[in-house]
């Protein structure tokens, strides 16, 4: 199962209907948690998310509305009696501040530390690409390799069926018939998480490509010159990720408290979106992974 859980969608101040950031990312076998702010814990409580899930978390920075959920997270993991390792990555500037949250957590958790100090691959299919914020920032990336699709009518003309299909693939070869006569390539599926940055290179690439791409939208794009005072995206900007990137779904957040209807940032990235599905997030929305392309 792939789908995006989001645990809170407000920016520095939560709000009545906003919690802080959280955004749980169901990937196949892993549950991916993302930048969970306070309140995360009651969050996936509220959207039947189980603490068991979890298997990374994944800072991009640690400004507090982005990280000072993970005590009562990693409590909630110890109180569950987690089976299993939970692997905790963030910017390696942030030390201080993680390994002080850690420990006001409950111990009991197999905890284990993943600092990174430039872009690159953190983790199995995993990617990191700095930010332009006010402090040392990441966003993720999460990248599928490309596989290969079986055609029927291919293997039925070259009759090769049942048990001698799983070993075509693994092998590549069968008799006289290569994988790629019978078969399709497809291009893994990606993900990407872009949170406090004002427009940068890194973003761009973050983006480019993903099948579903969750960004913050802070402001609206008349607040432009408030976006780059405190180095965040406008909706508009936000859109703008996509333009080239043949993007499928765009997920906007993190939006300031100044605003209680987002409708007009959503419509803003949509301008500029270039036909990608562009959606404004609210706590506990379930977006499913978009279908293969």
């Amino acid at each position: 199962m792939r789908e995006l859980v989001v645990l809170g969608t407000a920016s520095q101040v939560p709000t009545r209907t906003r919690n802080h950031n959280g955004y749980l990312l169901h990937w196949d076998g892993e549950g991916l948690l993302f930048d969970p702010g306070e309140g995360t814990q009651r969050q996936m409580t509220r959207a039947g998310v189980p603490a068991s899930r979890i298997t990374r978390i994944c800072l991009t920075h640690v400004h507090g509305d982005h990280c000072y959920g993970l005590p009562g997270v990693l409590s909630r993991l110890a109180l569950d009696g987690m089976p299993h390792p939970v692997h905790l990555h963030y910017p390696a500037s942030g030390e201080d501040v993680v390994r002080a949250l850690v420990s006001l957590a409950t111990p009991g958790t197999d905890l284990r530390l993943h600092p990174h100090g430039s872009g690159g691959t953190v983790a199995p299919n995993v990617e990191v690409r700095p930010l332009h914020h006010r402090v040392e920032t990441y966003g993720y990336r999460l990248v599928e390799p490309d596989g290969r699709t079986m055609l029927r009518d291919r293997l039925a003309a070259a009759g090769i069926a049942g048990p001698d299909i799983g070993r075509l693939q693994r092998e590549g070869r069968l008799g006289g018939v290569r994988l790629e006569d019978v078969s399709a390539r497809r291009t893994g599926q990606r993900f990407a998480l872009v949170m406090d940055t004002a427009p940068c290179p890194g973003a761009e690439e973050l983006a480019d490509g993903v099948d579903l791409l969750v960004t913050e939208s802070t402001f609206a794009d008349e607040d432009a010159a408030l976006a780059a005072r405190h180095r965040h995206l406008t909706a508009g900007q936000a859109g703008a990720l996509t333009g080239t990137g043949g993007l499928g779904t765009l997920v906007l957040t993190h939006f300031s408290s100044r605003y209680t209807d987002v409708s007009r940032l959503a419509e803003q990235a949509r301008d500029r979106a270039g036909g990608a599905t562009v959606l404004a997030a609210e706590d506990l929305d379930r977006i499913p992974f978009p279908r293969r392309r």
